[in-house]
């Protein structure tokens, strides 16, 4: 999270060691409280901050929770292992890894069940969480693209349509397979959804990548 006075603001800017205090307190608060009990001010007591500066940072506990989520979302980027199925393996190995995290577990089911009475908690979700991943799949096709593995794009349009639809079936199957069905989202199992997410029903092996450390 960048460190900067918003604009028409005047006064100090923004501290990011507090910013980052804070956060790492609310994730912290999450696991061991859960979203109930979890509130602005344990998270100020926690973060050794005063309730007023987490308040002129963030309206409510909301809003709070999706940007300690989305920090941690932000760790997760995109390996170049060579390959389409190679590159599509790792990152969703590490996309999983951060989700069986029980902070994000925590985090992410709360205010996702929070955002379905709350549209402006939807928006923000979408926009620090959901957007930023989507770029990642646009440095993937680009990155395929190159290598000669995906056609070059000529439709913007269709090309953002794909992108979107790419990201909801890789993100909605994981986020299934990890948090409702609690099963593992091991190897084997990231393997055979890439090689369904690249040759479809007919089948088809998809190339064997190394293995992430």
């Amino acid at each position: 999270m960048q460190s900067r006075t918003p604009a028409g603001r005047t006064g100090r800017p923004r501290s990011a060691a507090a910013d980052a205090a804070i956060l790492s307190a609310t994730r912290q608060a999450l696991v061991e409280l859960g979203w109930s009990r979890l509130t602005l001010g344990d998270v100020a007591a926690r973060a050794g901050v005063a309730k007023t500066t987490l308040y002129r940072r963030w309206p409510g506990k909301n809003e709070l929770v999706v940007d300690a989520v989305a920090e941690l979302f932000g760790e997760l980027e995109l390996p170049d292992r060579g390959s389409l199925a190679a590159d599509i393996e790792g990152v969703v190995l590490r996309f999983a890894a951060i989700l069986a995290r029980p902070e994000a577990r925590s985090g992410l089911m709360a205010v996702v069940a929070e955002s379905t009475r709350d549209e402006a908690l939807r928006e923000r979700i979408r926009a620090s969480v959901v957007e930023p991943q989507k770029d990642l799949v646009l440095e993937g096709r680009a990155r395929a693209q190159t290598r000669g593995e995906l056609p070059p794009e000529t439709d913007p349009a269709e090309a953002a349509r794909t992108v979107d639809l790419i990201f909801d079936v890789v993100a909605g199957a994981v986020v299934h397979r990890t948090l409702v069905s609690a099963e593992p989202a091991d190897e084997a199992w990231v393997r055979e959804l890439t090689r369904l997410l690249l040759h479809g029903l007919a089948g088809g092996p998809a190339e064997a990548g190394p293995s992430d450390a």
